[in-house]
């Protein structure tokens, strides 16, 4: 196995320069690239790209409404904008990141709260979710304060997700039995209680990913030294499974 490894590079100074983010997360600056300061932190955002595209293809296919277009703009926005900042450590390009987080809830909670509302309330409701971005902003940038930002999107985040599983409950499950009553019996449309449970089960695994991953970063924290430790001693490319 040592046949096949290389040894990390020492910390040093990059293609970006000097780092003037707030925050660093436990993967060492341009240990691997000299062009990218967390190389691991990085490539994760694939992941947010990715899933930015197929809900786009999706909006479109199935002529959705366009908030949830401009939702998963958005997720390729934060995707974009986490890659440059992991990628260059630069205090704007965390913004973009940050920020973008918090705006794509509120088109989340938006989306959430107005379907099948009037045009009255939609509009006071997304008056009322800008002036809150515009707050969360303004307090943000002034105290530059992490754990502030992080409160804000975890509060927005578990708004939309409990408000989803309620309306799953109290009116979608309502509205597909009636539908299966009113269908032939030889439909070939999946039961009410199929999609539901394949929604539920879409719901468990998002949440298992969304704490898991919280689990880990609370983790990386808590035992940064070790970890580093750790990577340097099986060395590249496989210190790459311990990359955050």
């Amino acid at each position: 196995m040592s046949a096949l490894s290389f040894p990390y590079h020492e910390p040093r100074e990059g293609f970006w320069g000097e780092k003037t983010s707030t925050l660093n997360f436990c993967e060492e600056d341009y240990v691997i690239s000299y062009y990218c300061a967390e190389v691991c932190n990085t490539l994760t955002n694939l992941l947010f790209l990715c899933l930015g595209v197929k809900g786009i293809r999706a909006c479109i296919k199935y002529s959705h409404p366009r908030i949830f277009l401009v939702a998963f703009v958005g997720y390729i926005v934060v995707g974009c904008g986490s890659t440059f900042f992991h990628a260059s450590l630069k205090y704007y390009m965390q913004l973009i990141d940050e920020l973008a987080m918090i705006y794509t809830t509120c088109f989340m909670c938006h989306a959430t709260f107005a379907y099948g509302r009037s045009r009255g309330f939609s509009f006071c409701l997304g008056a009322g979710l800008v002036g809150l971005a515009w707050f969360i902003t303004a307090r943000y940038y002034q105290t530059k304060d992490p754990e502030f930002h992080q409160t804000a999107y975890a509060i927005l985040t578990a708004t939309v997700v409990f408000s989803n599983m309620w309306i799953m409950e109290k009116m979608v499950r309502p509205q597909l039995k009636e539908r299966q009553e009113n269908r032939p019996r030889n439909s070939t449309v999946p039961s009410s209680d199929a999609i539901l449970s394949q929604m539920w089960m879409m719901v468990a695994v998002g949440l298992s990913i969304f704490l898991g991953g919280y689990v880990i970063w609370i983790l990386d924290n808590e035992y940064c030294g070790k970890i580093r430790k750790w990577r340097h001693q099986i060395q590249l490319p496989w210190a790459i499974v311990l990359g955050r």
